[in-house]
């Protein structure tokens, strides 16, 4: 845990720490799965650079605890090692996050804590993962690690697809929004300025102010360069990287500006497949604990604000349907889904849940598109759709 983190943050779980650790509960375990199996040793590498206390107040866990319960189930199911690092800086959460671990090391599961920033240890959990897979989990409460160290993990330590490397990583929204302002003032902190310079691997990002500036008049100006910074920081990283990057916004609520984006970078189509389809049931989640969170305040409106999942659905069949007739035309050649992850779901990647896919094939199947109908396949991302006069 970083600096910024106030004396309540402990107490209980905020809404974008429910999305945040849905999502991780759900992709790590498959992450785990789908190249432990096939691993030396069958063994997988976890490092979470920024630990915190690792469970709450209340006795919820925090990010530390869900990964040790997670390599714990890995370890008693299909016998895989879920090897987990943990760094954190501050000595209260770090004495609290050594008893968290103490109890899981107890029943057999491997994890050590690192007292101190997570650039640290880096280089050496790298190299404990050197033939195995590794999954960077990088959550601070303020600035993440510079872009050029980022870097020199990603695309040159462990530049190779096999064994797999994947991360997920917290940019601050609220911190674009803070140093923006420092840009646009002429009493702007120059150190802050260059720090998150370093975070995002140049001086390019102050233009964005430095326009919004320009067009103060222009109302959501500011709101627009916080946007179009973390979208730039997301497509940057996956040209330095060569790895494929996706963002996702993460907020209190509907109606406020995401606090921050969980960035995911992945070298693989299964990655990019399995954390979308965790995306949209972590935003599930994230919408029932909204909803609970207003009726026990008394803020529930007669109008809700959740879209209906079965209206969602239902808009996104019929497009992630003509998305693969599309890539069917265009190929002309069978298509297996989780190749074509992206162009597949389009607009609803991370929107909707992966059965979405396969009603999209049993839509062209009944419309005559395609002889394909996904019978007897048992994951939807592993249907091979063939083109209309090609037997399947």
């Amino acid at each position: 845990m970083s600096s910024g983190t106030g004396g309540g943050y402990w107490g209980d779980k905020a809404l974008p720490s429910v999305f945040k650790h849905e999502l991780l509960r759900r992709y790590l375990p498959q992450f785990g799965g789908m190249t432990g199996t096939h691993a030396h040793g069958k063994r997988v590498v976890y490092l979470d650079g920024y630990a915190g206390e690792g469970r709450y107040e209340n006795g919820d866990p925090a990010s530390a605890e869900i990964a040790l319960q997670i390599a714990s189930d890995l370890r008693s199911g299909p016998g895989l090692t879920l090897e987990c690092f943990f760094a954190e800086a501050q000595a209260k959460s770090f004495e609290r996050l050594g008893a968290v671990i103490q109890h899981y090391a107890a029943d057999g599961v491997l994890a050590r804590a690192h007292r101190g920033e997570v650039d640290g240890v880096l280089d050496s959990v790298v190299e404990r993962a050197a033939r195995v897979p590794l999954f960077l989990f990088l959550d601070p409460c303020g600035l993440v690690l510079p872009q050029e160290r980022l870097t020199e993990v990603l695309a040159h330590k462990r530049r190779q697809k096999k064994p797999p490397t994947e991360l997920l990583m917290n940019f601050s929204m609220m911190a674009v929004w803070r140093l923006g302002g420092h840009v646009r003032s002429p009493k702007g902190n120059e150190k802050s300025l260059q720090r998150f310079d370093d975070v995002c691997g140049g001086t390019w990002w102050r233009e964005y102010f430095a326009d919004a500036s320009a067009s103060a008049a222009r109302e959501g100006a500011a709101e627009d360069a916080i946007e179009a910074v973390a979208a730039e920081y997301a497509r940057r990283l996956q040209s330095r990287t060569g790895m494929l990057v996706q963002s996702v916004p993460v907020s209190h609520s509907p109606r406020k500006r995401p606090v921050y984006r969980l960035v995911f970078a992945t070298r693989s189509q299964y990655g990019l497949w399995v954390f979308g389809d965790a995306v949209a049931r972590a935003r599930d989640k994230w919408w029932e604990m909204l909803e609970t969170n207003e009726e026990s305040e008394g803020k529930l409106t007669l109008f809700p604000i959740r879209p209906d999942p079965n209206e969602v659905k239902a808009r996104a069949v019929p497009m992630i349907a003509d998305n693969l007739e599309k890539l069917l035309l265009r190929t002309r050649r069978p298509v297996k889904l989780v190749d074509h992850t992206l162009e597949i779901f389009g607009d609803f990647y991370g929107q909707v849940t992966e059965p979405a896919a396969r009603e999209a094939v049993r839509l062209l199947h009944r419309q005559g598109k395609t002889p394909s109908d996904g019978v007897g396949v048992k994951r939807t991302r592993e249907i091979t759709v063939y083109p209309r006069g090609l037997a399947a």
